[in-house]
């Protein structure tokens, strides 16, 4: 599989949640990180989607937000502590390596952001990730 994604991460599936028309996924990515999917039902069953599987959470680097800190009560389903592995300085955007569980996971951000919030390797962070973000496949 190849995507134009920058972030394909590895998980197991711990949890379907099934509703009426869309599905939670929750998928342990490892270090003790899960990342909370929502797709449709029917995504699932064509899918084949079962507790245990293996499967990708694929998710576009601008679709990743960051935050210094903690948002606290907030809609975003995925609000993860990262830590910045690098920091890459453009001219209208900037880019964001963090460590997220055992894997990085990128964010593409305005280059006036990555000013103005200060960010450092080795920082502490919060990457926020809206659940109906992440397309999952297998």
């Amino acid at each position: 599989m190849k995507t134009s994604a920058r972030n394909e991460l590895k998980g197991t599936i711990s949890e379907i949640k099934k509703g009426q028309i869309n599905s939670e996924i929750v998928l342990n990515i490892g270090g003790g990180t899960v990342l909370k999917a929502v797709i449709t039902n029917d995504s699932v069953d064509d899918m084949q989607l079962s507790v245990g599987e293996s499967i990708y959470a694929i998710i576009k680097a601008p679709f990743v937000m960051v935050s210094k800190e903690n948002p606290g009560k907030i809609s975003t389903r995925n609000v993860i502590e990262t830590k910045v592995l690098e920091v890459k300085n453009g001219i209208v955007n900037g880019e964001l390596k963090l460590a997220m569980g055992d894997q990085t996971l990128t964010a593409v951000i305005t280059e006036d952001a990555v000013e103005d919030l200060g960010f450092n390797v080795g920082d502490k962070v919060y990457a926020l990730i809206k659940a109906n973000f992440i397309i999952l496949a297998k």
